[in-house]
Parts: C-alpha cells; sequence; structure tokens
C-alpha cells in the first residue's frame, strides 16, 4: 500500500501540536513569537549550503518548512488560510510570471526575464493595498543594513535617481573595498558606535532624497 505523502503527515503533526492536548510550547506561540525563528533557519540553512553539506541541507530546509507550516496552522485557526491557500497561490503566481515558459511569450536573455517578472507584478499590486508607487519600493524593511544598502542602490539606478557608479566612485580593487568596509566598522566600534546602525541610518536618509527627487519627476495634476 502507498504511504501518504509527507506532507499530509506534517500537516498533521502541526494541527496535533496546536491541539488543546498538544504541546504547551507549540500551543504559546502566535506570528509574532515565531518570526525571528524563520530568520535563524535561513543562516543555518545558508550555513550548510556553503559547506556543501546535503545531509544538514536536507534538515535545514526541513527546519525552514516547519516554519511554513507553522505560520500556515496559525492562521488557518483564526479562519485567515491554510497550507492549501498558500501552495496554490505560489504555483499560480510562478505560472504567471514565467509566460515565456508556460506561455507565448518570448525572451532573449535573463534581463528580460527580470524586466517581465516585473512588469507583471506591478500589475498584480496595481490598484490593491500592496501597489508600488515607488521605483525604491518593495525592500524588506528588517534586512540586515548592507544588504539594504545594496538593494536600494540596485533599485536607485535602475530608477535613474543615482549614478550608474555612484557619486565620486574611484576605481577599487575587491580585496581593497572588503578592507575599507572592515576598516569602517572598526573605526566605528573603536569610537562606541554602532556601524550597522550608522550605516542603515545613512540608507534611510539617501533613500528619502532619493524619493522627493522621484516625485519631482514625476507629473503633476496628470500632466
Amino acid at each position: 500500500m502507498k504511504k501518504p505523502p509527507a506532507i499530509n503527515d506534517l500537516l498533521k503533526v502541526m494541527a496535533r501540536l496546536r491541539s488543546p492536548k498538544g504541546c504547551p510550547w507549540d500551543r504559546e506561540q502566535s506570528h509574532l513569537t515565531l518570526r525571528r525563528h524563520a530568520i535563524e533557519e535561513v543562516y543555518e540553512l545558508i550555513d550548510s549550503i556553503e559547506a556543501g553539506d546535503d545531509v544538514e541541507m536536507a534538515e535545514e530546509l526541513g527546519d525552514l518548512l516547519l516554519q511554513v507550516v507553522f505560520h500556515c496552522q496559525l492562521a488557518n485557526e483564526r479562519g485567515a488560510f491554510n497550507f492549501e491557500k498558500v501552495t496554490r497561490h505560489l504555483v499560480d503566481k510562478l505560472v504567471r510570471r514565467h509566460p515565456h515558459v508556460f506561455g507565448t511569450t518570448k525572451v532573449k536573455d535573463v534581463d528580460e526575464v527580470w524586466a517581465n517578472w516585473e512588469k507583471i507584478k506591478r500589475a498584480e499590486k496595481h490598484g490593491t493595498r500592496h501597489a508600488r508607487h515607488s521605483a525604491l519600493d518593495g525592500i524588506p524593511k528588517h534586512l540586515p543594513a548592507l544588504l539594504y544598502t545594496e538593494k536600494l542602490l540596485k533599485k536607485a539606478r535602475k530608477a535613474q535617481l543615482v549614478a550608474k557608479n555612484g557619486t565620486g566612485a574611484r576605481k577599487l580593487s575587491k580585496p581593497a573595498v572588503a578592507r575599507q568596509l572592515f576598516e569602517l566598522a572598526a573605526a566605528a566600534q573603536a569610537r562606541g558606535w554602532c556601524a550597522e546602525e550608522l550605516l542603515s541610518s545613512e540608507a534611510k536618509k539617501q533613500e528619502r532624497q532619493w524619493r522627493r527627487r522621484e516625485q519631482s519627476k514625476q507629473p503633476k495634476n496628470g500632466h
């Protein structure tokens, strides 16, 4: 007799853990209490990938999947959504955003794939509370400062809000840039400052300036 898919067992186990006679720890959790666990699991997965450890990678992927299933169970209990709805939404989105695979759209390179993806994404969100009114929208606000800055710069350059190579950019080798980053972090620490907070503050400052610049370029009253 063929065993049912393991995902069915996982959903049942999660529901049991959250039941009145389930695990006290699991029953105490909420979306908010779990949010940091997802970040931790992603970092552990990255470690296993970089180590080339397939056994560890399989386990860490399972731990990450647990976070998805846990949140789905919590949402199902309050009548918001369930695992089926999440997976169906994902399948539909992947098909919709790959018209060059599942439709008749033709693309010549990866750049066109990404351009189509962004165009489709904007159309999906248009008219909703998730609509993106700025080219700088869509960056997760809790990203580490350096990752946030890199994504912000990438979006700003695409929107021509900043020079392609940055203002006052110098030709530096990769080791030289790495050394400068390290020395800046060390200098901040020596003065009792947090480099993460400093960069985050500066990125937000630059973002506000670019948003004002972007707004000034937009036509007024539809003209």
